[in-house]
């Protein structure tokens, strides 16, 4: 009789190692391997194919490239229009969701509106593996969500689940979560590597080739980061993330991968009594200014997706009474703030080495482009010489380390996003002032950071 073969996979990144220890090599992290087998106890069965009437898309089937049908698959919506928008226009058939976040930012209960909604219209599945099917009925009943036609299943084996699929034929089925699923035919606990790889494997299978929408709910580290083995994130067809703190009431929804749309998408949401509520025009919450404004505030146009997005950057600069001043930068990256603070000195004249330096982006936007550098430098110098900017001014722009402006897409959209709002003033790249003036808005073209100090 052969040898069954065996490897320690760690939980977290999944890196395979020869024997067991108690660190990862790879990720650095403490008591994660788990004994996975590598031998083959059995002779592995065939593919399971899953039928579905009017599905020509079967796995196996060989076709010439010139033969396959082009036609753009029909999307249908998901009643909610900001998770339309960071999907790309709404559900494909046969695709495949995989939402994450953090406890409670939520998950769950943003699909159950969703599934409410679309299960008046379609037939729709949702598969609890976390919770009673009685805790979900109890959130439905005090969200007033129509729960007459929606149909549950309480179950964690995937074998089950199919099964059931094949009964009762869902075009939608959400499962919650990813990680709590197993399969019999894997030999370790649920959660692990090998089990989260096999499992939505096996559902990805499933939704394929039924032409059917899938959703799965997937955890998250301590980090941040997708639970489970990155391969997850290489099999689906679109990853989306569900951000929000525990003191803040908007939820930010972004896709990270979209093989049906654009990525870096940004849908935002209120957690309201009743659920998930949506918010349409987020530019009017995040500039939601006091009266009487101070020196350091400055407000930005970014682009996020599709759409601008107007938020506001407060700078605080203050005497540092230690030796090593502090550099703390809240939903902006910290190591480039630091860069920028060095670019201001070489370029601007500005010494702060001896100043404690704090950046916010009002309502926990987490910015990840690089149009907010010039108002980044701006707003810190406004806090720096306790000079109050003009409330109708708005800036945007990236600065290089030689102290030039250089350029950011969509700039003429973003000056359009501005003036709507009642922006008077705007300070841009030179490559981004448009050949025709705006009305009411007066445009301060600059190529390098002095003239924009300057022009303050």
């Amino acid at each position: 009789m052969a040898k069954t073969k065996s490897a320690y996979v760690c939980n977290d990144c999944g890196a395979e190692h020869t024997q067991w220890q108690g660190q990862c090599m790879a990720c650095s992290a403490w008591n994660t391997l788990t004994r996975i087998s590598l031998g083959a106890a059995k002779t592995p069965s065939a593919p399971q194919q899953f039928k579905r009437e009017g599905y020509a898309g079967m796995v196996g089937t060989v076709q010439t490239l010139g033969a396959i049908n082009l036609d753009e698959q029909p999307r249908f919506s998901t009643s909610v229009g900001e998770f339309d928008r960071v999907l790309g226009g709404g559900l494909v058939p046969g695709s495949v969701v995989l939402i994450g976040g953090n406890p409670g930012a939520g998950k769950s209960t943003l699909l159950l509106q969703i599934m409410c909604k679309l299960s008046q219209q379609m037939e729709t599945l949702y598969v609890t593996g976390e919770e009673s099917l009685q805790q979900v009925g109890m959130r439905a009943k005090r969200l007033g969500l129509p729960v007459d036609k929606l149909k549950m299943l309480a179950e964690t084996n995937i074998e089950e689940i199919t099964r059931a699929a094949e009964q009762h034929r869902p075009k939608l089925i959400v499962v919650d979560s990813i990680q709590v699923m197993h399969s019999a035919d894997v030999p370790s606990a649920p959660g692990s590597v090998s089990q989260v790889r096999e499992c939505a494997a096996y559902l990805i299978q499933y939704a394929k080739q039924t032409n059917t929408a899938l959703f799965l709910v997937g955890h998250v580290t301590k980090d941040g980061n997708l639970a489970g083995p990155k391969v997850l994130e290489h099999m689906i067809d679109c990853f989306l993330m569900l951000d929000g703190g525990d003191d803040s009431r908007y939820r930010t929804l972004r896709g990270h991968k979209n093989r049906f749309g654009a990525v870096n998408e940004l849908g935002i949401f209120a957690m309201t009594e009743t659920g998930l509520k949506e918010v349409k025009n987020p530019s009017a919450i995040f500039l939601a200014r006091t009266e009487e404004i101070s020196a350091g505030s400055l407000v930005t146009v970014l682009w996020e997706g599709t759409r601008p997005l107007l938020v506001e950057i407060q700078a605080l600069v203050d005497a540092s009474q230690l030796g090593n001043p502090r550099r703390i930068a809240v939903g902006l990256d910290n190591n480039r703030m630091a860069m920028l603070l060095a670019v201001l000195h070489r370029h601007g004249g500005l010494f702060m080495a001896d100043q404690d330096v704090f950046v916010n982006v009002v309502g926990g936007v987490k910015v990840t482009e690089t149009s907010a550098d010039l108002p980044l430098l701006l707003a810190i110098v406004s806090s720096f010489k306790d000079r109050i900017l003009p409330r109708e001014l708005v800036v945007f722009g990236e600065v290089g380390l030689a102290g030039e402006i250089r350029p950011v897409p969509s700039g003429q959209e973003r000056l359009q996003e501005a003036a709507k709002h009642g922006f008077t003033r705007a300070i841009v790249p030179k490559a981004n002032a448009p050949k025709q003036p705006i009305q009411g808005m007066q445009i301060i073209a600059v190529s390098k950071l002095s003239e924009a100090l300057d022009a303050l």
